[in-house]
């Protein structure tokens, strides 16, 4: 059987905890994990500068062929909702019913798609007002997961965030 594969959304100004610690947590458990923005083989920036160069263009990438999206915040959501290919991508994994994972500001960009509509979910207190007009439910608390959508509010709950994308992705025996 295939190892799950993983799409961690990047843009410019992401917040680097919440890339590279699922990045290699998710690697670490066994996981094909891969960086999908707007462009490919472009470098983005996090608020501190730290560098991600990109795998995978989201207009050429297919969600047939992932099993998770991973969503971080700090400024880069903002950024990933004015690509409509990235919408699209996003838009399609919500639809083909996979796995979506977003902390912090990663909210943002679910916005853009049905994700929310009937489920509970969390993010950071800033944008609590977009999801529950998005059409969740606001919960407070470091993870949130209702069936394949999991949620959490900032880089102190991504090891309770990071668990439960590997529980939802493990492969039965």
């Amino acid at each position: 059987m295939a190892k799950p594969r993983i799409a961690v959304m990047v843009d410019e100004m992401y917040q680097v905890l919440e890339v590279w610690y699922p990045y290699y947590r998710l690697k670490e458990a066994g996981f094909d994990v891969n960086f999908v923005a707007a462009e490919a083989n472009k470098q983005y920036h996090s608020k501190e500068g730290y560098p991600c160069l990109s795998d995978t263009a989201a207009g050429r990438a297919n969600a047939a062929d992932y099993d998770c999206m991973v969503v971080p915040g700090g400024f880069a959501p903002d950024f990933m909702r004015r690509s409509q290919e990235v919408i699209k991508f996003a838009r399609d994994l919500v639809d083909a019913g996979k796995v979506i994972a977003a902390i912090c500001h990663g909210g943002w960009l679910l916005c853009s798609t049905n994700a929310y509509k009937g489920k509970k979910a969390t993010c950071f207190m800033a944008i609590k007002d977009d999801i529950t007009n998005a059409g969740a439910e606001y919960v407070d608390a470091e993870c949130v997961v209702d069936g394949n959508l999991i949620t959490s509010r900032m880089p102190d709950d991504l090891p309770a965030f990071c668990t439960a994308v590997i529980d939802a992705l493990k492969i039965p025996e």
